[in-house]
């Protein structure tokens, strides 16, 4: 008979139940950010933003990982690294669509800024106007 709970079998669990706090503690975030009206142009800019923010926080969390010992305890196949790999990518991805790290926001802000006033879609400054800066 057991009289102790081993620790080994109760930390998948707990993983498990971390996970999901954090699922909602990001969804509340998520869902109390505010919505601007946007037109099509800047809507696109924002979501270009955000999908390079989710790039960059993705590929700073592959990093990171590199630096954390190999645990073979809860397994450590490829096809665990895949699905390691694809969890990073989407909580990346909702990262940056609740507002990240404030990246998206600057180069939003940035591009939207240095685009005002410009006619057309496409908002590109000519190559030649670009020089003239420097």
């Amino acid at each position: 008979m057991l009289n102790t709970i081993s620790p080994l079998t109760m930390q998948p669990g707990l993983e498990q139940m971390r996970q999901a706090r954090e699922a909602k503690q990001l969804a509340a975030v998520c869902s109390s950010k505010k919505n601007v009206a946007l037109d099509a142009g800047d809507k696109k800019l924002k979501d270009a933003c955000e999908q390079f923010e989710a790039l960059f926080l993705d590929l700073m969390l592959k990093e990171m990982r590199k630096t954390v010992p190999k645990d073979s305890l809860f397994g450590d196949s490829n096809e665990d690294q895949i699905l390691q790999s694809m969890r990073y990518t989407a909580l990346t991805k909702k990262l940056a669509a609740c507002g990240g790290v404030g990246l998206a926001d600057m180069m939003y802000r940035q591009i939207h800024h240095q685009n005002e006033g410009r006619p057309g879609d496409l908002r590109q400054v000519p190559f030649d106007n670009r020089l003239k800066k420097f």
